[in-house]
């Protein structure tokens, strides 16, 4: 039987040199601590394995039967109709489902990932883009090996992977070949310069989207400008903004392709309070496929993602199916699901 180490919370704070409280707070995230005390504290729990020994003391009983889902935002319908396929795909599988929001802070998202351990979860899900920081990578890949040696998985749905040496499972999308299809569909219809408004520039999700994007206008011969390329938040504010700053600049272009159908709601509300007709004077496409795609007039044109089977895949890849054969089933690690352009009225030949 495995030694357990009995490390406690005390223990934590005398290699660190800080109180009990102030550990507390590092691990709860509940108060501001200082930068270099909190790397001090994490270091402690680190080499003491204080995290991961109170979920093994924990597992040495049961587990929780909990799948917990780490998202950005619960009202944004991408991850809305991700945690919908979790929650249903966990409920299926006898667990229950613990939604957890991080507003876009990656230290949240860490925390989270450490309560959900402490918690017992028999998996935990990250869902969307991760940022390209190998010190950060560098904190997710250590949570995914304590989970690992508890009896839990780490599994990325809709981000890279963190690399063959990282025990975690992947449902990944055809992010990249989405972005070409629809840069190809407006380029076939005749559309030469297109805008594309991207999210944040080191962000996965974005830095996929523009190599789709690039792609597709290389492959027809057409230059990529990057005055043609802007990078903002996530949100219909920086379509309708990001229209307006570039009608005010003069940009020529005469399509607009948006990162998601949230900034393409954004978009089309600023051509229609400048007067420009969609499609007749500018064409506009999406990503993602949500409901507001269809509830825009013109309805848009976008790549349409599964992700309410992104959710699912994703607990079935942590926890297996209920009549899989361990022995006999190859191990899956990773399952990929493809993207499709769904052809609206948004887009038409330029004039």
């Amino acid at each position: 039987m495995t030694e357990i180490s009995s490390a406690t919370i005390a223990d934590v704070a005398r290699l660190a040199g800080v109180s009990s409280a102030t550990v507390s707070r590092v691990i709860n995230r509940n108060y501001p601590v200082a930068a270099a005390t909190r790397e001090r504290v994490e270091s402690a729990i680190t080499e003491l394995g204080y995290v991961a020994n109170a979920h093994a003391r924990a597992l040495a009983g049961t587990t929780n039967r909990t799948v917990g889902i780490i998202i950005n935002d619960l009202v944004d319908p991408f991850y809305a109709y991700i945690s919908r396929g979790v929650e249903r795909e966990s409920t299926a599988l006898g667990r229950l489902c613990m939604v957890c929001c991080t507003q876009g802070g990656p230290e949240q998202e860490l925390a989270l990932i450490d309560l959900l351990h402490e918690q017992r979860a028999d998996a935990v899900i990250l869902v969307g883009g991760a940022y390209e920081d190998r010190a950060y990578a560098a904190q997710v890949s250590r949570r995914a090996r304590a989970l690992h040696a508890s009896g839990s998985t780490l599994v990325l749905c809709g981000r890279p992977s963190l690399g063959d040496d990282v025990p975690t499972k992947v449902v990944e999308y055809d992010n990249e070949g989405g972005a070409f299809s629809v840069t190809d569909y407006l380029i076939n219809q005749g559309h030469r310069r297109i805008l594309f408004l991207g999210g944040p520039a080191m962000l996965s999700t974005t830095i996929a989207r523009v190599a789709g994007h690039r792609r597709a206008l290389e492959l027809r011969g057409l230059p990529y400008e990057r005055e043609l390329v802007r990078n903002g938040p996530l949100s219909r504010r920086f379509g309708y903004e990001g229209i307006r700053a570039a009608l005010a600049d003069g940009l020529d272009f005469t399509a607009v392709f948006a990162a998601n159908d949230t900034v393409a709601a954004g978009v089309m509300q600023a051509f229609e309070q400048a007067g420009i007709s969609v499609p007749g004077d500018i064409s506009v496409a999406g990503y993602d496929d949500v409901p507001i795609a269809q509830e825009l007039r013109p309805r848009l044109t976008t790549v349409r993602i599964p992700l309410e089977e992104m959710g699912r895949q994703a607990v079935r890849l942590a926890l297996g199916s209920p009549d899989e054969d361990d022995y006999l089933a190859p191990v899956q690690t990773t399952a990929r699901v493809g993207t499709t352009i769904v052809i609206r009225e948004s887009v038409a030949p330029p004039r």
